[in-house]
């Protein structure tokens, strides 16, 4: 079994998918799986994922009802311990960030590292995670996909994403996991992955859905007095939700 399964998603987004497939392909560590889940891409991707088949362990191309759809596809078919997933557009930091991070063995059920923020203008902010996931900050923002490391057993123990959830369905899943069930967790201080924030969380006309859907989730585990009593962000600019839903200015 190997240490790690990294699940990228893709659909139409050739560019973005090289990019990210150079990250891992790339890594000086080597044990890992990779997995490509593909919407049914016509603009070049599958040729893109062709040109590196020797290096990726599996993947499909195939229409998909949603992102939650085609993740819970990379997770049918992963075997890791632990599951990273590295969506197209979004890439591994250096080429050793899986050999820091690796090099160790821990028992925790998720790993998580920061994240480099990165705007299509190419402006870069350094994302640090806390110490310690509290129901404070999972309430008040979240826990990166990017930069997370999920024990492949909590998806058997905690199921799968929710596909009626368009966009927020790992943070239902994480608020589960960690607030509700006190799975354990393990933070390192250095940056894992680069987001780029131009994805489908990341677009304006969507930051309704996601303020709409968090408090949806929020509210099926918490009562509202609970939720109220959650102060309000002391610096809201570092706050990565802030960012997703205001856009970073440059």
């Amino acid at each position: 079994m190997p240490k790690l399964s990294i699940i990228t998603i893709n659909y139409n987004n050739k560019a973005g998918l090289e990019k990210t497939i150079q990250s891992v392909v790339g890594q000086t560590y080597r044990d890992f799986e990779y997995i490509i889940i593909d919407g049914g891409s016509n603009d070049g991707s599958v040729e893109v994922i062709k040109q590196y088949s020797e290096k990726i362990t599996k993947w499909i191309s195939e229409k998909d009802s949603g992102i939650y759809n085609a993740m819970n596809k990379g997770i049918s078919l992963a075997r890791g311990e632990y599951c990273l997933f590295l969506n197209s557009g979004d890439y591994l930091y250096k080429a050793n960030v899986l050999e820091s991070v690796f090099k160790k063995s821990y028992q925790e059920d998720i790993i998580y590292g920061d994240m480099i923020i990165e705007q299509v203008n190419g402006k870069r902010t350094l994302g640090k995670m806390p110490e310690k996931l509290s129901f404070e900050h999972m309430i008040q923002d979240t826990l990166w996909h990017p930069v997370s490391f999920i024990k492949r057993d909590l998806f058997a123990v905690y199921g799968l994403y929710r596909e009626d959830l368009k966009i927020v369905s790992d943070y239902d899943f994480l608020l589960k996991a960690i607030v509700v069930n006190k799975v354990s967790t393990r933070h390192i201080a250095m940056p894992f992955s680069v987001f780029l924030i131009d994805g489908m969380s990341s677009k304006p006309e969507n930051s309704e859905m996601i303020k709409r859907e968090r408090k949806m989730v929020q509210l099926q585990y918490f009562k509202q007095a609970e939720i109220d009593g959650v102060p309000p962000k002391q610096e809201p600019s570092k706050s990565f939700l802030y960012k997703v839903l205001h856009r970073l200015k440059g």
